[in-house]
């Protein structure tokens, strides 16, 4: 093999088309390939530029290469970069501290995923139902339309069968209700189940926020059951919905949260974190990580956690919301025949389409990429908006406007 010739070739400029020709086809990106990013701004391979309101599916929470994130990653890229797990290291432990000395929780596991986080809250949960109440007790209740991760336990997990089609068999033992339904949780929560997992607000399920009665009859059913409640945080914690997590806002305090996305604003880090009780089902060997907790990710992950975790900042995300919903009421008002109305909480908002344009979203998020504006979907019915939380009054008009022009071209064509 001419080694020099591969060197050339790796060289040569690549593109989209570049994707199609080397990747596993389990994604289908946009058209354009960005090269550069700036807050909410971003920019292509051909210099054109985007607002993008889309937070890297609410991964951003600080926006592109943030200028203090930035210098903590160089800093500590400085310093030491991995050790392995057979060492500990100065910013994983400082991040350790920061979480349980903020939340409920007195003990966390790091990994690189939020589906390794569920994965690893999972086992933990089997874990300690046997230990505490003997094998039987191992069934797992989740919501229909939920998302927990990739790997076949977690994706079994979240009750959607499009992730789950020719991957069978599947792990058992795992039953799915729908979502807000507590009469549904209370036929299918029996003794054998150890534990029962939702998200405080469904993101792929459509942006659909949990009803605090609703979490607060889980909780006490868990409780009356010997079960563990599970709140995964991936995509609504870390400041999304005006609170650090989620389950603040609702008052109801998890057995065990899974956090990610945001936590490293796009370096990848996740965590699972429970109580000590808890926590004691897992010993040394029984669950690990090769990468989880090095020192570059915690670095990063403890400027993120410092700059979100302050109340004026919160408080900021709040206000945001509100003016990013009222801008979204707007428009759904003004094209009545498409949208059908407003819903989320905080920073994390659905415009759902009308049932004259069900299953259509898509179509007007691609007439957005157009005009430089970048959206997300939560299902076939329903644009995600999850912008990064440093979003201004600025980008709020910026993106209504796009988002108008993005529609009546659309219109036009339909």
């Amino acid at each position: 093999m001419n080694m020099s010739a591969d060197i050339g070739k790796n060289d040569e400029p690549v593109t989209r088309q570049t994707f199609d020709d080397v990747m596993v086809p389990v994604f289908a990106p946009a058209s354009f390939v960005p090269v550069r990013g700036s807050g909410l701004d971003l920019w292509d391979q051909n210099g054109k530029h985007y607002l993008d309101l889309t937070g890297g599916i609410a991964v951003s929470g600080l926006g592109h290469t943030p200028p203090e994130i930035v210098d903590a990653l160089v800093e500590q890229a400085k310093k030491l970069w991995h050790v392995s797990n057979y060492f500990t290291n100065e910013p994983v432990l400082k991040l350790a501290r920061a979480l349980t000395d903020a939340t409920f929780a007195e003990k966390v596991f790091f990994c690189n995923s939020g589906g390794e986080a569920n994965e690893a809250a999972f086992k933990l949960a089997r874990k300690w139902a046997h230990d505490h109440f003997g094998e039987k007790k191992n069934r797992i209740v989740s919501c229909y339309h939920s998302f927990h991760g990739r790997t076949l336990f977690t994706v079994t997990v979240g009750g959607q069968s499009k992730y789950t089609e020719g991957f069978e068999p599947l792990p058992p033992r795992i039953d799915h209700i729908p979502f807000n339904d507590i009469e549904a949780a209370r036929a299918a929560i029996d003794d054998d189940v150890c534990a029962v997992v939702v998200e405080p607000v469904q993101g792929e399920g459509g942006i659909l926020p949990a009803d605090p009665d609703y979490l607060r009859s889980l909780h006490q059913l868990c409780n009356e059951k010997n079960a563990l409640l599970v709140f995964d945080e991936i995509q609504c914690g870390m400041g999304r919905t005006g609170t650090l997590f989620a389950y603040m806002g609702y008052g109801v305090v998890p057995d065990i949260m899974t956090s990610a996305k945001a936590l490293g604003n796009g370096f990848p880090i996740a965590a699972m974190l429970t109580t000590s009780e808890i926590a004691r089902s897992f010993s040394v060997g029984s669950h690990g990580t090769t990468y989880g907790g090095n020192p570059l990710a915690a670095a990063v992950a403890c400027k993120v956690f410092e700059t979100i975790n302050r109340p004026e900042f919160l408080q900021r995300v709040v206000e945001a919301g509100e003016k990013l919903k009222f801008s979204l009421e707007r428009v759904a008002a003004d094209y009545p025949d498409v949208f059908s109305g407003v819903r989320g909480k905080g920073l994390m908002l659905g415009l759902v389409m009308s049932d004259k344009y069900q299953g259509r979203a898509k179509e007007i998020t691609s007439a957005a990429e157009k005009q430089g504006l970048l959206l997300l979907l939560a299902g076939y019915d329903v644009i995600r908006y999850v912008p990064a939380l440093v979003v201004s009054d600025e980008h709020i008009e910026q993106g209504e406007a796009l988002l108008r022009k993005a529609i009546d071209s659309w219109l036009e064509e339909n």
